[in-house]
């Protein structure tokens, strides 16, 4: 059998078994505190006026109880799974990608319903992420994609760094740290997936955003960007280094 498809087949296992835990992880993801509304007592002159508290996000406990999540996690994770693994074949990057589909899932599913990216997920991945690039140099001696995936870090975080400065409404903090992670580990696989998984992102996020908003599916003001974050890293994965070669011969 091909070893690229043996590849997708462990890649579907794999996801798809850890699919099975979504509703574990998000459990385990501590609650949002509610922000306090200051009161008469605390006012000052200077102090700007009290405004009630915005309404509190979907507790994670609510979400990891939805009916069927297990199964349809470890069916999404399935599938990205065998794409992932279909593309990298038997090469570090599936390391890098496979084992975290499942907390990927997991994310997007809490951004589609809260327009939160909890740290307490995304740090955990970042740690294992920066171990497994090491790893992984250490591995396969591969310099150039060890600075490729620090560029990666650079040139996504960067951008959503100054994207959030610029209109910090219209992107959370959330989003600056998922792009860094995923920068990362799209750097390790070179330019044209990092810059194809970057735009195709945004992208996605402005064409999807615009059609769910006139479909009335999600609020424009409050369109959660991770989970179109995660879709355009799974096209730089798959299409990122075909599409780079064809615009710049290389």
């Amino acid at each position: 059998m091909d070893s690229d498809l043996l590849a997708a087949g462990a890649g579907a296992v794999v996801a798809g078994l850890g699919g099975w835990l979504v509703p574990a992880l998000i459990a385990r993801i501590p609650e949002v505190e509610p922000e306090p509304v200051a009161d008469e007592a605390d006012a000052s002159s200077d102090a700007p006026s009290a405004t009630p508290a915005d309404d509190p996000p979907e507790p994670f406990g609510d979400i990891a109880a939805l009916p069927g999540l297990a199964w349809r996690s470890a069916a999404v994770a399935a599938v990205a799974g065998a794409v992932l693994g279909r593309s990298l074949g038997w090469h570090w990057p599936w390391l890098l990608w496979v084992p975290f589909v499942p907390a990927y899932v997991a994310l997007a599913l809490v951004d589609w319903r809260t327009r939160l990216l909890p740290t307490f997920v995304i740090a955990r991945l970042y740690v294992a992420t920066v171990v497994l690039v090491l790893v992984g140099w250490a591995v396969t001696r591969d310099t150039g994609a060890v600075v490729h995936a620090a560029l990666g870090w650079l040139v996504y975080g960067g951008l959503f760094v100054v994207l959030w400065f610029i209109y910090p409404r219209g992107l959370g903090y959330g989003d600056v740290r998922l792009s860094g992670l995923l920068g990362l580990a799209l750097g390790w696989l070179g330019w044209g997936p990092l810059l194809v998984g970057m735009y195709a992102g945004l992208i996605l996020g402005g064409v999807l955003g615009l059609v769910l908003s006139l479909l009335r599916v999600i609020d424009r003001r409050n369109n959660p960007f991770g989970p179109y974050m995660f879709l355009g890293a799974l096209v730089g994965v798959v299409w990122g280094h075909a599409m780079w070669t064809g615009l710049y011969g290389g």
